[in-house]
């Protein structure tokens, strides 16, 4: 196909959500023939470029410091200023101010997809002086793309650009445990429901409320949580004060080598988050590909409980509410025929709206319409 695309914004190497949509888009398209670059900031290290394949490449631009959430690299400016006549369409992913400013003085002319991932929410005073920019790229897209139906009616900045708005759900590749490796994780845990959770240790995962919903728990489970982060020491405190340390486990950061093999130990994942800065929860989605049940929360104005269909992949809960946590969580585990249900709705889910090629074909058909 004779198209060019750019995914413009995040960084590399992939480490959260929106640079591995961004980066999967830029792998699935070329797969299908179609050129697609991805320009971001490196995390560390000196401006490259990275091959993928003969119809992709990572180009990476030198990162000055990260600051307020963002990598401030003056390089991604000056590049897209060199380079953007060679696309057809850049696809922007939101929230990136830096990505937004490139674009903003890089002079391109044609067509602007924007994927609206999730409103900024932190940073308030700093986004009094971004606000204008993100005016302007709202205007200046052809088409919004928002990962959930929820998050797109809902968003308050969106709602005078309903009329170019468009649901393309995140899509991912299905886990594949080895069984091996997944019967040795659960041979850590004789006897033991293993509840599974996944991310960066910070305020809005709301893991406080996920240890102490252990308290609620029999004694035949245990919670894993595999992730970093600035709350680590607090949360392991919280652990001991409550006499909580045979029954929840801080994992540290899991390879990804090493990831599938807990999604197939797991009996359900739990997304315990608190805030609408979880827009999405792509944990969910790799969980439900293995056919286990999700426990998570309903966030206001978050598309979160839209992908967790309640009573279908499994269940959802108030946010911030350790009791109802481990209720759901044993309201899923309650018996075989009960789990089975779950375990089979969050499979079906999964391959009705959350494959990576499902994401990949819809997207394409968005490029197409827009061309």
């Amino acid at each position: 196909m004779s198209l060019k695309v750019l995914q413009l914004g995040k960084f590399y190497p992939v480490r959260g959500g929106v640079e591995k949509v961004a980066y999967d888009l830029m792998v699935g398209l070329s797969e299908r023939g179609v050129a697609c670059d991805m320009l971001c900031a490196v995390s560390q290290g000196k401006s490259r470029t990275i091959p993928v394949n003969e119809y992709a490449r990572v180009i990476g631009c030198h990162t000055w410091l990260k600051a307020a959430s963002t990598m401030i690299s003056p390089t991604m400016i000056s590049t897209l200023r060199e380079m953007h006549h060679k696309y057809d369409i850049v696809h922007v992913h939101h929230p990136d101010p830096m990505a937004c400013l490139a674009l903003f003085l890089s002079g391109y002319k044609g067509k602007v997809i924007l994927q609206w991932h999730s409103d900024i929410q932190r940073q308030k005073q700093l986004f009094k002086l971004y606000y204008p920019l993100q005016q302007w790229l709202l205007r200046r897209a052809d088409r919004i793309i928002g990962t959930t139906p929820v998050y797109l009616s809902e968003s308050p900045h969106l709602q005078g650009f309903q009329q170019k708005t468009i649901c393309l759900p995140i899509g991912v590749e299905p886990m594949c445990p080895d069984p091996e490796a997944v019967a040795s994780i659960k041979r850590n845990y004789p006897g033991k429901k293993i509840v599974f959770s996944l991310g960066r240790l910070v305020v809005y995962k709301g893991y406080g409320f996920l240890i102490a919903a252990a308290q609620y728990l029999k004694d035949d489970f245990v919670i894993l949580i595999g992730g970093t982060g600035e709350l680590k020491e607090e949360l392991q405190k919280g652990i001991n004060e409550l006499k909580l340390q045979h029954k929840v486990k801080l994992l540290g950061r899991i390879s990804d080598e090493d990831l599938p093999a807990y999604y197939g130990a797991c009996d359900v994942f739990c997304l315990s988050s608190i805030q609408k800065t979880e827009a999405f929860g792509i944990v969910q989605i790799e969980a439900m590909s293995c056919g286990k049940p999700v426990v998570a929360t309903n966030i206001p104005q978050s598309g979160v409980a839209w992908v967790n269909a309640h009573g279908v992949s499994g269940l959802n809960v108030m946010p911030g509410n350790a009791r109802e946590l481990a209720q759901a969580i044993e309201s899923i585990t309650v018996d075989q025929d009960t789990y089975a249900r779950y375990s089979t709705g969050a499979k079906e889910r999964y391959h009705e709206l959350f494959t990576k090629e499902r994401m990949i074909e819809k997207c394409l058909n968005i490029y197409c319409h827009e061309k």
